[in-house]
């Protein structure tokens, strides 16, 4: 059965044996040997406690009961237990195993010190290198000690998954996918009994178990990755798909799934977030995310309440910056009036302008490529900060105050996409401003003018509303017949999906000629929208909800990273 890698029917088996002979030492032995493959280090950790007592004399048993505690993430009792570890020839694996309990622990100066105590021809040495140099930020040199220990040590999938999220951190997502590509590759075709790459509609796919195989695969930490890849690069439908093609739900894969799927089911999104934070660890990432959520729905309340209930994780898991960004939206629900403008961020966006021009004059290539990754980082936070404040007096409706604040920022973020979206938004609110508003709309439709339907529905209104507005009828019925013409080969591909782009647009043009009394044309539009009435009427008031026109947050979103 364990040859057979069969571990829960062995543990059945000697869990019963060992009732009958409690000291039996094959049975406790390979008990723990079972439990430690599969993964369930708790049980694992205490065999080996038993074996350790029972035979003080046999070295391994003292090795493998500080291996499972670790596994366990029961740090001190780990460190502890190695300090038991007095025979010359487990010093090398005593140090390795102290410096895995430091970097479990976050402190990596003690890691380090360990580390350096190793052989620098040790192939550890450089993986264990490697992964301190990450969490110091610097993910080139750690992907170089990588690559080296790769070379010696040849392919081994958590090297090619360590060397894929240096360069998924460096931004070469094409390099990332290329070792994630070699991972599921081989995963699939080495380990069939895993399923992975089969097929989960309507099927139930067999669980394999959270086993030591799952792990060494890294094929959910391969997954994963791809799915944050897939996720910056906008491409959220493959991104669902491929988190669920590995059944076990890690706390990884638990936190991605619940942020994909936001959008579609946010409670459930809430419970597994919250859930995640009583688990002990949980993806770092976590926190902030469940923080940024709470914002983004306007749950300030609960936002605070978290914030409040976990002041540990407040230092441990934010950064500066993200803690007064957060700081920042829940006291201007009770005080907007002290929430400045967002001048530091502004500022710094300045000095990288400033520096991104010296490396030009200097021809200094390696020093432009950096400035301009770290300029467009602070644009990426300047955005979210600079819509919050926005937004403070779109929800008061002085919408020629957030084009005020945005046209100040138009030096540094006129090529961004959330940003020219907003500022689409507030001209289209002004109603005296359509024709700018189409400068803004239309290109945003142009980019995803092959799928259209990928287009926000709100977008998609605005722009036909817009073209009606300055006399294009024209451009508006052609824009409507192709989002018809999308809905329709969408519905003859899978009749069970539900799309309400053309819905809602008719919605919206009804709506607007019976503000301007022309009821007729206005009401015909809107019995349009429910057509078919079998499909749209059932979800007429949600769709009627959707016609809500507010600053869109998905500004947010840009904080909230999936965890690789």
């Amino acid at each position: 059965m364990i040859k057979d890698g069969r571990y829960g029917e062995a543990i059945h088996i000697l869990s019963n044996e060992l009732q009958k002979q409690m000291k039996s030492r094959a049975a406790l032995s390979l008990l723990g040997y079972c439990y430690y493959h599969m993964q369930d280090f708790t049980n694992a950790a205490e065999c080996y406690e038993q074996l350790t007592q029972l035979h003080p004399e046999v070295e391994e048993y003292k090795l493998y009961y500080a291996q499972s505690l670790y596994g366990a993430c029961a740090y001190p009792e780990a460190m502890k237990a190695t300090f038991l570890l007095d025979n010359p020839t487990s010093h090398t694996k005593m140090i390795k195993l102290q410096a895995s309990i430091k970097y479990g622990e976050e402190e990596y100066s003690g890691a380090k010190t360990l580390v350096e105590q190793l052989p620098q021809d040790d192939p550890d040495y450089d993986v264990d290198m490697g992964c301190l140099l990450y969490k110091e930020g610097e993910y080139e040199e750690a992907c170089k000690k990588f690559m080296s220990a790769l070379q010696v040590l040849g392919y081994q999938p958590e090297l090619s998954y360590n060397i894929g999220l240096c360069y998924y951190s460096m931004k070469q997502y094409g390099q990332a996918l290329k070792f994630i590509g070699e991972i599921i590759e081989r995963g699939i075709r080495e380990h069939p009994e895993l399923s992975v790459g089969m097929t989960t509609e309507g099927i139930d796919v067999r669980s394999v178990g959270n086993t030591l195989i799952l792990h060494e695969t890294a094929l959910i930490e391969g997954f994963n990755l791809k799915a944050a890849i897939e996720y910056q690069l906008k491409n959220c439908e493959y991104t669902q798909s491929l988190v669920v093609r590995v059944s076990e739900l890690d706390p990884v894969t638990l936190h991605n799934q619940a942020l994909m799927n936001m959008d579609k089911k946010p409670s459930e999104g809430f419970e597994k977030l919250a859930f995640l934070l009583q688990q002990i660890p949980f993806p770092p990432v976590t926190f902030g995310n469940l923080l940024l959520l709470y914002c983004k729905y306007e749950y300030f309340d609960l936002a605070a309440d978290v914030m409040a209930e976990n002041a540990h994780l407040t230092y441990k898991f934010l950064t500066p910056y993200l803690y007064e960004f957060l700081d920042a939206m829940l006291t201007c629900q009770t005080a907007p009036e002290e929430v400045q403008e967002a001048r530091l961020a502004r500022n710094l966006c300045v000095i990288f302008v400033s520096k991104v021009q010296e490396a030009r004059l200097a021809r200094d290539n390696e020093a432009l490529k950096k400035t301009l990754q770290d300029y467009d980082e602070m644009v990426e936070k300047y955005i979210p900060v600079l819509m919050a404040q926005a937004k403070i007096y779109w929800n008061r409706e002085n919408y020629q105050m957030v084009e005020k604040i945005f046209r100040k920022s138009v030096e540094f973020c006129n090529e961004h996409d959330t940003w020219k979206l907003n500022v689409a938004h507030v001209l289209f609110m002004q109603e005296n401003k359509y024709k700018e508003a189409i400068g803004f709309y239309e290109p945003i439709v142009k980019k995803h003018y092959d799928n259209i339907l990928n287009v926000s529905a709100v977008v998609l209104a605005n722009l036909c509303v817009s073209y009606i507005m300055t006399s294009q009828n024209e451009e508006a019925e052609e824009l409507m017949r192709k989002i018809e013409k999308e809905e329709e080969q969408i519905s003859y591909d899978d009749p069970d999906k539900k799309v309400f782009h053309l819905c809602i647009v008719n919605l919206v043009i009804g709506t607007l000629y019976c503000a301007k009394g022309n009821y007729d044309f206005g009401i015909t539009r809107v019995i349009k929208s429910l057509e078919p009435y079998n499909k749209k009427v059932a979800h007429c008031f949600s769709i009627w909800q959707f016609w809500n026109i507010l600053l869109e947050s998905q500004c947010f979103w840009m904080f909230l990273p999936l965890h690789p």
